[in-house]
């Protein structure tokens, strides 16, 4: 009997199966695939990390806090009832569960069999992305890469080290995105919009992507949810899905663990669409907006010569930043200072850094004014009584991801709140 059982192992489902491990719940990981072969804010700045480095380190990190993954385990059917939900393999296996995850991608089989619709429009482009060595210089590459610009902003073909370049090309047609491409089709591709194919050759990885945009009805029926491209898909623009994704697994994450161990307040899981439904909206408008923009139509075209000249003012840089970094994410905790339901940056205390205070899992209350207690709540959250933090507020009580979710001086006021996110107070 497990707790939580997560069909898929990217990014989302290694994420979610990592954060309720650190209140002892009992994760099962169940991914499609075989295992993989070997791989050979204040941060403001890039890292050019490949995305299967990130699956491994998050799947890593998950199985050293004790969650299981099995892989080469395909999930074909569950039924859930008034307990927990008991799930299907493709090999006739049947596990039980308190609770069930669908991490399984755009396809999701969990969201399907669950019944949940998944609106929006299909996609009308595919694009070939990849990496992988030429046979050209570069400069050669670089102008031609240029010229091509000039007319078609979605194909793109940059250095990512020693003759390892990102190749970004437009396809002819829509594909079955479930079938990866080949060389073959990068080089078709590639002759067709740039009249070489540059002598690409030795890929490390290859794939294709649609513009496909298609948000789920609703995250949870029941016992069984859903997270990541399993409950909302978007054009790649701006490179937000696996921020999506992962702030999906850790919203959800501290809930279902609090669910688990018998504390959570009566609503507190509903909150999880709550809160993250209208984030998932707001990226696929962004990401519509952006593809717009890619288009060589006179009109689109315009539009984008106007923001261009819109980003030169600060403001308008700021915000679109922090739109697509997810930085300005605010949730809805009612009325307050702009702090209250943004996540807090990761600020210097005399015990070290915040965010090292949060590895836990736990809520914690930073208290300026050295007066506030959490006595009754202590078994799930900490206190760090600082006068010297750098807050412009006497009191925060952030949630286990971050958030703000109160802001004050008073005792009681802190008690309800933290009674409204913790439940109630032991004895």
């Amino acid at each position: 009997m497990f707790d939580v059982i997560i069909a898929g192992c990217g990014p989302t489902g290694a994420m979610l199966a990592a954060e309720p491990r650190l209140h002892d719940v009992r994760v099962l990981v169940l991914e499609k695939e075989p295992a993989p072969e070997g791989l050979d804010s204040a941060h403001t700045y890039l890292l050019g990390i490949p995305q299967p480095v990130v699956n491994r380190l998050l799947e890593d990190h998950a199985i050293e806090l004790g969650a299981q993954v099995r892989s080469g385990c395909a999930v074909s059917g569950f039924e859930q009832d008034d307990e927990g939900v008991t799930v299907e393999l493709a090999d006739g296996e049947r596990l039980r569960s308190r609770y069930l995850v669908g991490c399984d991608g755009a396809r999701s089989t969990v969201r399907k069999l669950l019944g949940v619709g998944f609106p929006g429009e299909p996609s009308r482009n595919d694009t070939l992305m990849g990496e992988m060595e030429v046979g050209v210089p570069q400069e050669e590459i670089a102008a031609i890469a240029a010229e091509i610009q000039k007319t078609d902003k979605r194909f793109s073909l940059g250095p990512f080290g020693d003759w390892v370049y990102r190749v970004v090309v437009p396809a002819a047609g829509v594909s079955d995105r479930a079938e990866p491409p080949t060389l073959d089709d990068f080089k078709q591709e590639l002759r067709a919009t740039a009249g070489t194919d540059f002598g690409v050759h030795s890929p490390r990885w290859m794939s294709r992507f649609g513009d496909a945009t298609r948000l789920a009805e609703r995250y949870r029926v029941g016992r069984v949810l859903l997270a990541g491209d399993a409950a909302h898909i978007h054009p790649p623009t701006g490179g937000q899905g696996l921020n999506l994704g992962v702030q999906d697994a850790f919203n959800l994450g501290w809930k279902l663990a609090a669910q688990i161990r018998g504390w959570a307040p009566e609503t507190l899981l509903d909150t999880y669409q709550t809160e993250r439904h209208p984030v998932a909206e707001d990226v696929m408008n962004n990401t519509r907006a952006q593809m717009e923009l890619l288009s060589t139509e006179p009109g689109p075209q315009a539009v984008r010569r106007l923001l261009t000249e819109l980003m030169d003012f600060d403001e308008v840089n700021r915000y679109l930043i922090e739109k697509i970094t997810a930085i300005d994410i605010r949730y809805d905790f009612g009325a307050g200072p702009d702090l209250l339901g943004r996540r807090l940056r990761d600020i210097d205390l005399k015990q070290g850094h915040l965010y090292d205070q949060l590895h836990r899992g736990r809520g914690l209350v930073l208290d300026g004014t050295e007066s506030l207690a959490v006595e009754g709540w202590s078994d799930r959250v900490d206190l760090v009584a600082d006068p010297t933090a750098g807050l412009d507020v006497p009191a925060i009580l952030l949630r286990p991801d971050g958030h703000v979710a109160w802001i004050g001086e008073r005792q009681q006021d802190l008690n309800d709140h933290l009674s409204l996110w913790f439940g109630k107070p032991a004895n």
